[in-house]
């Protein structure tokens, strides 16, 4: 099918390959709201359903990988897909599906977010899957963004110090992606301090912490305004400057929802947009 000629009046597009979360909090649901709040039209590949609310995940059930794949490319030869971001790829056979269907559309800018668990510690990948994220996804990435427990699993560094963020960065950025974003909010002591690495480039972004233990969804969050962003056409630096000032509100707009960890507050910004005219 040929892609529809895009109209001056459409927004940029903006694709997240991902599980859904039942609980609304992260997954397909945390990108779909930033998305939008981001002003970027969000469409959606789910690889996965999570069995999940605030109080952790109890199962999940992955799609087919032909099944994945065929909706990347529904989307991507009709309407189009100006930026994409992955979440939750489950295993390795969806991997391989994802890195094929990446490839032969170029969707491009991709970032990946090496999700491998939950922010309860459940697992969202199966064990033969970190090797294919690590081999085959991660080398098509514009950007990958890890927290501190993802970079130990890609790169056996236990992050600690300020220091060992630009260790990790320089491992990270071995394994073939364009750029590397190590988040480093898990650090205990003084601002959240992430460091963008492209091989020439460092840049810190720092923000306050905000004293709260509501932040499910915050690195879906982060990925995804990134992600829209780079859909806009901003350049990465920007774009990561943009990601990192909506999580920071997200997380200072955070709420208690159910009786364990609530969500990060993605309707702050769309909060503040005027009211429609009559």
């Amino acid at each position: 099918m040929p892609r529809s000629p895009r109209q001056s009046s459409q927004p940029p597009t903006a694709l997240t390959i991902a599980g859904s979360d039942s609980g609304g909090g992260a997954g397909v649901q945390a990108d779909l709201k930033t998305f939008l709040a981001c002003r970027v039209h969000g469409m959606s590949a789910i690889t996965a359903v999570t069995v999940q609310n605030s109080l952790g995940v109890s199962d999940f059930h992955e799609l087919p990988p032909q099944a994945v794949a065929d909706q990347i490319e529904s989307v991507a030869v009709d309407i189009g897909v100006d930026a994409a971001k992955t979440g939750m790829l489950a295993s390795a056979a969806i991997m391989a599906a994802v890195a094929k269907a990446v490839t032969r559309l170029g969707i491009s800018p991709f970032v990946v977010d090496p999700v491998a668990a939950s922010q309860h510690g459940d697992a969202l990948l199966r064990p033969d899957a970190f090797a294919a994220l690590r081999d085959t996804i991660v080398p098509l990435a514009t950007l990958i963004t890890p927290n501190l427990g993802e970079v130990k699993l890609l790169t056996g560094i236990d992050v600690r110090t300020r220091s060992d963020m630009d260790d990790a960065a320089r491992a990270l950025l071995g394994l073939g992606p364009r750029a590397v974003l190590v988040k480093g909010g898990h650090l205990p002591d003084g601002d959240a301090v992430d460091v963008l690495y492209d091989g020439t480039t460092w840049t810190e972004f720092a923000a306050p912490r905000h004293t709260t233990a509501h932040t499910h969804g915050s690195g879906d969050t982060l990925a995804s305004a990134t992600t829209a962003a780079l859909a806009r056409g901003a350049s990465l630096v920007d774009a990561v400057r943009e990601g990192k000032a909506f999580v920071t509100a997200a997380v200072g707009n955070s709420f208690p929802l159910g009786a364990g960890l609530g969500p990060v507050g993605h309707f702050w910004r769309i909060r503040d947009w005027p009211e429609p005219r009559s």
